[in-house]
């Protein structure tokens, strides 16, 4: 039996893995804590065999007020936190990190290797980069930290990007058809390699993603598709679109590389539990048509 504490109550990421954990009672016993005031400095963290820490600001901002904020949050607490369980003695400490601490990442086609120097191009992205490096200091051989960088998360009621792409799935009859890869990666798979980790007691930085890459085209196609929907593909705006791929942030977030190369992404086991025709389904089936 592994007993587990998540960091964050509201945590998209934490929920969801609870519910995964919860699968195996026999296995996990799991708890979670508020890490939005000081009261857990005075909780017990030696009794547990994981910490996984997944509270922090996910969203990306460009209002210079909210950089020290995001320091505090992203940096400070993951690194405080991570002190206080290696002090009460807990074995393993993983961390929710993020693909953002490589930045637009135009560079080679958009793929990521493990020879990849990180560029963060955004304070978010520099918050995450530098929790990382105080949390490397930390580990020896009696405190195993591991570091995710996951792609983009998604999953039915995740945030982000994915719920704007599927509400112009709904509601849209046209799509620009560009050819780009992303990789991406499911709640579910997420949560089964975070088990993974845990029951292995694994130490390390790693880059799960979904086996297969995704073009956005295809994506908005197969989440109409899904809701009984048809999306005419055209590729009258390409040329647009071409220009201002690798200039325009959020043109880039929708039809530019960034991909994760899928060698890096291998584990000992098997974590991707629904290829991606299956994680749509199961995402968009009984979702809210908003």
């Amino acid at each position: 039996m592994k007993k587990v504490l998540i960091t964050g109550m509201n945590s998209y990421v934490g929920n969801s893995l609870e519910a995964w954990l919860t699968q195996y009672p026999e296995d996990y016993e799991v708890d979670k804590i508020s890490v939005r005031d000081d009261k857990w400095k005075e909780h017990d963290f030696s009794e547990y065999d994981s910490i996984i820490h997944v509270a922090g600001i996910a969203h990306v901002s460009r209002n210079p007020k909210m950089e020290e904020l995001y320091y505090k949050v992203n940096r400070d607490l993951t690194i405080e936190i991570a002190k206080k369980a290696k002090q009460e003695n807990v074995p393993q400490f993983i961390f929710l990190s993020s693909i953002i601490v490589y930045g637009e990442s135009i560079k080679n086609n958009g793929m990521i290797t493990r020879d990849t120097v990180p560029e963060p191009s955004n304070f978010y992205g520099r918050s995450k980069l530098e929790a990382e490096k105080g949390l490397e200091v930390l580990q020896d051989s009696q405190f195993q930290v591991a570091i995710i960088r996951p792609p983009m998360i998604y999953g039915k009621g995740s945030k982000g990007n994915y719920p704007k792409l599927a509400k112009l799935a709904r509601t849209s009859p046209i799509f620009p058809n560009i050819e780009n890869q992303r990789s991406m990666l499911h709640i579910d798979n997420l949560s089964e390699f975070i088990r993974l980790l845990i029951s292995n007691n694994d130490r390390g930085l790693f880059f799960p993603q979904n086996k297969e890459y995704v073009q956005t085209s295809k994506l908005v196609e197969q989440i109409a598709k899904v809701h009984g929907k048809k999306v005419y593909l055209t590729k009258i705006a390409n040329p647009l679109i071409n220009i201002f791929k690798n200039k325009q942030g959020m043109i880039n977030k929708l039809f530019g590389n960034l991909i994760y190369e899928q060698s890096i992404s291998i584990y000992i086991d098997d974590y991707q539990i629904n290829n991606f025709k299956k994680t749509i389904e199961c995402t968009e089936i009984n979702s809210r048509n908003d």
